[in-house]
């Protein structure tokens, strides 16, 4: 194994450093925010409630404080690149384990590599957690291109597939010949691309909120089908035609509410939670994300003007016609929180399924919502392929 030192001509240290204009502008726009009307007894039957928008973003400006967040994210060794002329930003902690096996770990939308710092101590340091220490992993978590800290992006083409060749070459010149990778929403679908682009030196894949795997592509797919399974399938493209409001756009014109989002902190808190709070935070289906956590990752959108950049994601995904890839061949590990809607067989077209696990609590956002069980559910999934 090569060390990091051999590629520091490529590599360099990152910090995050936030002008305090920048978070004084952010503040002022917030307390002048021109608020909307809303219709008498609507809730949530229209899109983001208009008095919880309100109340967090009441607390966006007076309470929340970025720099303490900040400094957390800035405990963790960062570093930036260019790779295909893409700056790319990214985490990397080693394990002081010596048959530590590297993981690399890709976030989703509205999601940032803040999603992970809860489970970066655990799975680099399992004994100082109550584990074993031979399910230690050195992490390495990009920031995907157009994202906060690697964006905007600056030409077309940024979809699952050129973002996995990225992730190859950043593993190269980390000295990492064998790896896993992990990945949850848009990383459930470049975590196993990956796999499929470098199968020789993935040793498997783990995925969580797997989006992919959730409707029939064809009344052909619906066939190879359970019963069970046909019904949830059909349930799920119900559910999806009812709450894919925010993708139509982004996959179709990213550019247009592009606009909104890079001048309006409400607008972007409000297009974010479409997701984050799944329209309705009284229903029990999923265990909420903390407030705190929400801010944090619209916040690093807004500082770093990228939530038209992220939102391209989305085109760039729907160029390439989403599909329904073949198999790598790469041993997969698919959990299942609470409220996600993945179907086994589904999955099953696309994926070496070996591993299959059904939680009870968590969520779309599982690093956040159940760090451990998710933890758990990596290590218990690697320990045979290491």
């Amino acid at each position: 194994m090569r060390s990091a030192s051999e590629h520091v001509v490529d590599i360099s240290p990152f910090t995050v450093e936030i002008p305090q204009t920048a978070l004084d502008d952010l503040r002022d726009r917030l307390l002048r925010t021109r608020w909307p009307d809303e219709l008498p007894g609507a809730g949530w039957d229209y899109g983001v409630a208009l008095p919880y928008l309100k109340e967090l973003a009441e607390y966006w400006a007076t309470g929340y404080d970025w720099r303490v967040h900040e400094a957390r994210l800035n405990q963790i060794p960062q570093f930036t690149t260019t790779i295909d002329g893409q700056n790319v930003h990214f985490l990397h902690l080693r394990s002081p384990e010596p048959e530590a096996v590297p993981l690399i770990v890709t976030h989703g939308w509205p999601s940032t590599v803040n999603d992970f710092l809860g489970i970066f101590g655990p799975l680099t340091h399992p004994r100082s957690y109550g584990g074993d220490p031979s399910d230690a992993f050195h992490v390495v978590a990009p920031s995907v291109p157009g994202f906060p800290f690697s964006g905007p992006t600056r030409e077309r083409g940024w979809g699952s597939e050129r973002i996995a060749r990225v992730w190859a070459e950043l593993m190269r010149r980390l000295g990492y010949e064998r790896y896993g990778a992990h990945g949850g929403d848009f990383g459930s679908f470049v975590s196993p691309e990956l796999g499929r682009l470098a199968p020789e030196h993935v040793i498997g894949v783990h995925v969580n909120a797997l989006v992919g795997a959730s409707m029939a592509m064809s009344s052909e797919e619906l066939e190879l089908l359970s019963a069970e399974e046909r019904e949830q399938a059909r349930e799920n493209q119900k559910w999806w035609y009812a709450h894919s409001g925010y993708a139509t756009q982004m996959s179709t014109r990213p550019q247009t509410v592009a606009y909104a989002l890079n001048d309006s902190p409400a607008g972007q808190l409000a297009w974010n939670l479409e997701w984050f709070v799944d329209h309705d935070p009284t229903r029990t289906w999923q265990t909420p994300v903390d407030r705190d956590a929400v801010l944090t990752n619209v916040s690093a959108f807004w500082l770093t003007s990228t939530a038209g950049s992220a939102a391209r994601l989305y085109r760039e995904m729907a160029a390439a016609g989403w599909g329904r890839p073949a198999s790598s061949g790469v041993p997969t590990g698919v959990a299942k929180f609470r409220g996600d809607r993945a179907v086994r067989g589904l999955a099953e077209l696309s994926h070496r399924v070996t591993h299959w696990s059904e939680l009870n609590d968590g969520g779309h956002f599982a690093s956040l919502q159940a760090p451990d069980l998710l933890v758990e559910d990596i290590r218990s999934f690697f320990r045979t392929l290491r």
